[in-house]
């Protein structure tokens, strides 16, 4: 089996917040390589047509963490809480989720890139999540590391996240502070937190689109983490069709023989 391309989007040399997202930056490549895949850098300024050319390549796409996507997106306006938007970034990540739900491509998003997933469906965003009724805290950097274990999800049993880590139920951690509010069409929640949050989500009818709201990358001994990057590299590795026995034996290999709680 010959190792896939993986594109992974990037941040601007100049972001907000840029030691922190190098620093998740090149735990995706560690966790992409570590799964068998090759990680191929997208940078968030190339041409309509350097990127279209990239997406050709690539064999998986991972969509990363970062700032805020511009409300007007999704018809809003900005607020103060709003910050770190990239117009360019924005643009580009919008476009690759596109091409991969319409020519299903096989993708991952990791915080950002759910919201870019299902802005790019037509769905909607708390600004911050202070605008959820009975919000609990999400937003735990800089005030712990990155890898601590804020709170528990709760996993639909009968999900791609679910046969991926063998669990309905896991602990993960937190470092955003924007969240799904309407859920487009076509997607699916297949994970909340304790405050209703969506912490995870699927494109129906593709064979492997998933996003999580938190930070797998930080967390590289946790071996469910660990799944989520060896799913997406074997979906990607042209195995689609063995998908559901592929994600099973990694279930299996972290879980035990069944789904776990």
């Amino acid at each position: 089996m010959s190792q896939p391309l993986i594109g992974i989007t990037t941040h601007a040399s100049d972001a907000e917040h840029r030691d922190a997202l190098d620093r998740l930056t090149r735990q995706i490549v560690q966790g992409v390589e570590a799964a068998g895949g090759l990680p191929v850098l997208l940078p968030p300024n190339l041409s309509a047509a350097a990127l279209r050319g990239l997406f050709a390549r690539i064999d998986g796409l991972l969509l990363s963490g970062g700032g805020d996507i511009d409300p007007a997106a999704y018809g809003a306006t900005r607020t103060p809480a709003v910050g770190g938007i990239d117009a360019a970034r924005d643009r580009a990540e919008l476009a690759l989720a596109g091409w991969a739900l319409s020519e299903q491509k096989p993708f991952l998003g990791i915080c950002r890139g759910l919201q870019i997933l299902n802005v790019a469906c037509g769905g909607s965003l708390y600004r911050d999540i202070a605008e959820h009724p009975g919000a609990q805290r999400h937003t735990f950097y800089p005030d712990f590391p990155f890898d601590r274990l804020s709170h528990p999800i709760e996993i639909a049993p009968e999900s791609l996240l679910a046969r991926i880590v063998g669990r309905t139920a896991l602990d993960i951690n937190s470092l955003h502070h924007q969240a799904c509010r309407k859920i487009a069409a076509g997607l699916r929640v297949v994970a909340r937190a304790p405050d209703g949050m969506v912490e995870a989500i699927e494109a129906e009818e593709h064979p492997f689109g998933l996003a999580v709201q938190w930070h797998p990358e930080a967390l590289p001994a946790v071996p469910e983490m660990r799944a989520l990057f060896e799913a997406l590299v074997a979906a990607s590795s042209g195995l689609n069709a063995q998908q559901d026995s592929l994600t099973g034996e990694i279930a299996q290999r972290y879980a035990g023989p069944s789904v776990a709680r």
